[in-house]
């Protein structure tokens, strides 16, 4: 079996099925991450959105990008050693543009680009790709994460 050698921060993450939108990490350190996700077309949100011809909600577009560009980034900088049930993390902002739809099924790549990690306050530039390496969305998004030692 071969390791994937950032898959601890997976496993980390304090999401589950239906609502984990990494696969994989692909590489992080100190100033970016990029990870990819591949989207079920089994999944419920595509029920209705839109009639006969389903599309990615961007707001699940927006969980993936922050799932993967600032909470997995987020847990690479606070570190393996941290235990996830010690782990407080909470949306602050989002702005984000989106260009192109993702369909059910589509495998898309998202990257990060730290823009601060100061207070527990992380802020980061993020950009998705489709298959054929066209962007289809990309903003600012932060949040607040800390680990909580009593």
């Amino acid at each position: 079996m071969i390791r994937k050698p950032f898959q601890w921060i997976v496993n980390r993450l304090p999401y589950s099925e239906p609502f984990l939108f990494v696969d994989e990490i692909l590489k992080v350190d100190e100033k970016s991450a990029e990870g990819t996700y591949t989207f079920k077309p089994d999944a419920t949100f595509y029920d209705g959105h839109f009639k006969n011809n389903p599309v990615t909600p961007g707001v699940i577009l927006t969980e993936c990008c922050a799932q993967i560009g600032l909470v997995s980034l987020g847990l690479y900088l606070l570190g393996e050693e941290n235990n996830i049930e010690d782990l407080k993390i909470g949306m602050s902002s989002s702005q984000m543009e989106f260009l192109l739809p993702v369909f059910p099924g589509e495998r898309v790549r998202v990257t990060s680009e730290l823009i601060y990690f100061r207070f527990h306050k992380l802020k980061c530039n993020v950009k998705m790709f489709n298959e054929e390496d066209k962007l289809v969305c990309k903003g600012i998004l932060a949040g607040m994460m800390g680990v909580h030692n009593e």
